[in-house]
């Protein structure tokens, strides 16, 4: 499972989470959990709803958040 912080065309960005990151050749992005960086629900989304589809063209950008999962990198260099 990943976490994704979702940026949408003239809305807000939200959080949610996907069982698998999107391929290049996929129309849309499956969503679970959607909610607001704070944590609140999005406001277009009834709050029963635990799953959206998203389409791509709707989507400016995606990051990915990290997990408590991954390695901690090590850099040689002092910032």
């Amino acid at each position: 499972m990943h976490t994704l912080l979702i940026h949408i065309t003239n809305e807000e960005p939200i959080l949610a989470e996907v069982e698998a990151l999107p391929a290049p050749t996929d129309q849309a992005i499956v969503c679970l959990h959607p909610r607001r960086r704070d944590g609140r629900e999005v406001h277009y989304v009834l709050p029963e709803v635990q799953t959206i589809i998203l389409p791509w063209h709707r989507i400016s950008f995606v990051e990915v958040m990290p997990s408590g999962q991954e390695e901690e990198i090590i850099s040689p260099f002092a910032i």
